[in-house]
């Protein structure tokens, strides 16, 4: 038993996940499950993903083990910090997190979705010292619904305040990467399959990225991808081009969010970062990590991290 265990909570687009985080011992648990999409979807109603959430939850804290000793719950309650920001998919877990820490006895924190991602990779990456120490840096957010370029720093009201300084400003990483998988025949969502698929491809790929600022265009990746399916080009070329194209934008935003903002560590999270193919392209940036797979896809690792960050246990 400890008395500095907390329970961690997230049920985003297409995953539902649960964590429990002992702050004195570093132990970290985790369960999750994506949601189920048909096969040829390109994604789910927030209808159907409120209900396969409220169905997998409790069988997904019952896969934890022994968690009556946690002393607080974290929560994410929307994707970003952006004004605006809301899902419905997020009420599941708000509403069993905050049941969960009414019968104990114990503070709930809320906390964004985007926040978990960035606690998660820093902890994987044995990088939280950084919020602790109020050091600034960069992180990206790469998934399927979000490419942004996030400045991390902290702040008198919360002990870390992020602020979207760049990214993408039409399709995001994650939908050029299931849009292609979808087009090629792969389950959604596609990253994992896709891939293995361009692994297989040892063509050279052309491409530069469509650059102003900090911000980039991905939407010529999907009219690329569609175009060379047209004129018969090879599916494990189509699969690599995609992520190459997904890859150098990444890493032209890195370069222009580090000339425009100085030089700082970058952290790389979110679910297309778990791709090895792309995150290969960025190792030689200085001062840059990763998290390992399973703490850069949606998880709730960070919602729990965050909770004991509140409850000042790190």
């Amino acid at each position: 038993m400890s008395d500095k265990a907390v329970l961690g909570i997230d049920t985003s687009n297409y995953t539902t996940s649960c964590a429990y985080f002992d702050a004195q011992t570093g132990q970290l648990r985790q369960a999750k499950k994506l949601l189920p999409v048909k096969s040829g979807d390109k994604g789910i109603r927030q209808s159907d993903a409120v209900f396969h959430h409220t169905v997998q939850l409790p069988e997904l804290i019952g896969q934890l083990g022994e968690i009556s000793d946690v002393c607080a719950v974290g929560v994410s309650d929307r994707p970003s910090c952006r004004e605006g920001s809301y899902m419905p998919c997020f009420l599941v877990g708000v509403s069993a997190a905050r049941t969960a820490a009414a019968a104990k006895g114990v503070p709930c924190f809320t906390t964004t979705h985007q926040i978990g991602h960035i606690l998660a990779a820093l902890y994987s990456a044995d990088r939280l010292g950084r919020v602790k120490n109020g050091e600034r840096f960069i992180s990206f957010h790469v998934s399927g619904g979000t490419t942004d370029v996030l400045l991390c720093e902290p702040s008198d009201e919360e002990f870390l305040s992020v602020r979207r300084i760049g990214g993408s400003n039409d399709l995001k990483a994650g939908q050029a990467i299931d849009r292609c998988g979808v087009m090629l025949g792969l389950d959604f969502p596609c990253g994992m399959e896709l891939e293995r698929l361009a692994l297989s491809c040892k063509e050279k790929v052309n491409y530069k990225p469509v650059m102003k600022g900090c911000e980039c265009s991905l939407s010529g990746i999907e009219n690329k991808c569609r175009k060379l399916m047209d004129d018969g080009a090879d599916r494990a070329f189509i699969a690599r081009f995609c992520l190459t194209a997904v890859g150098r934008s990444i890493r032209a935003l890195t370069k222009a969010a580090l000339a425009e903002y100085g030089a700082m560590p970058v952290m790389y999270a979110g679910g297309v970062m778990s791709d090895k193919l792309i995150a290969d392209m960025l190792r030689d940036i200085p001062d840059t990590d990763f998290a390992e797979p399973q703490l850069s896809c949606d998880n709730a690792a960070g919602t729990a991290i965050y909770a004991a960050f509140m409850k000042g246990l790190v």
